[in-house]
């Protein structure tokens, strides 16, 4: 095939344990999947149904264990926030898959941070806007080596901590996720067809707070992995 201009790389992130790398389609959010953080957002915590936002794949920015990375402060904000979440990896697609098959689908886990330029999620939540210009920026998207669920499992409680330049911030457990891992998956397939390359972040605990130019904020889900990044 030709193409006018060369096509950009393909987005990708290492395995554990692999020299080969998983290649990213998409990248779907979940909206306010801890109680405690939605509440923290001023919003009311009741199991209504999951809402989703995207960022693009070349957001992914891939973390080894052991290194930090260097992450721009981003242009157009005042107030860059930081977000820890358990990242599911997509490996067998569908469209309806019932909650008791969907772990089926998952290829394997990993942890990522849903970096958020708030001030501009908030100005355009107020006007009834698209999230993207506070949710879908380059570097939006650290996240470590996948884990293959072969090796670690479906992780349903577990610790996730974040910490700003070694004070806690954020702690919760997957345990207290709103909607579980099968059950975001049956939802979200309902209105996209899930396929192999996708990567869900499943939300983030209470606790999220500004950085700023210097800090270094690390952290991670237990039995999955962590992750450490400077801001730049």
């Amino acid at each position: 095939m030709n193409y006018a201009i060369p096509p950009s790389p393909q987005a990708a992130v290492p395995i554990a344990g692999s020299t080969d790398d998983f290649p990213v389609r998409r990248i779907y959010c979940v909206g306010r999947n801890y109680a405690a953080h939605a509440r923290e957002m001023g919003s009311d915590p009741d199991r209504e149904p999951p809402f989703f936002f995207c960022k693009p794949a070349d957001a992914v920015v891939p973390v080894a264990p052991g290194d930090t990375v260097d992450i721009a402060y981003p242009p157009q904000t005042a107030n860059y926030h930081h977000e820890v979440e358990l990242v599911v990896a997509i490996g067998k697609g569908g469209r309806d898959i019932a909650i008791d098959a969907a772990t089926d689908h998952v290829w394997g886990y990993a942890a990522g941070f849903d970096m958020t330029r708030r001030d501009l999620q908030f100005a355009l939540r107020d006007k009834g806007r698209p999230w993207e210009l506070g949710k879908a920026f380059d570097q939006s998207a650290p996240i470590t080596p996948i884990v293959p669920a072969s090796r670690c499992g479906h992780p349903t409680a577990g610790r996730v901590w974040l910490t700003v330049n070694g004070n806690l911030k954020q702690e919760g457990n997957l345990a207290d996720l709103i909607w579980s891992v099968p059950e975001t998956i049956a939802h979200l397939s309902k209105y996209f067809e899930l396929r192999p390359g996708d990567l869900i972040f499943t939300g983030t605990p209470e606790g999220v707070g500004p950085v700023v130019k210097g800090d270094l904020v690390t952290g991670g889900v237990a039995g999955v992995g962590e992750l450490s990044i400077r801001i730049g």
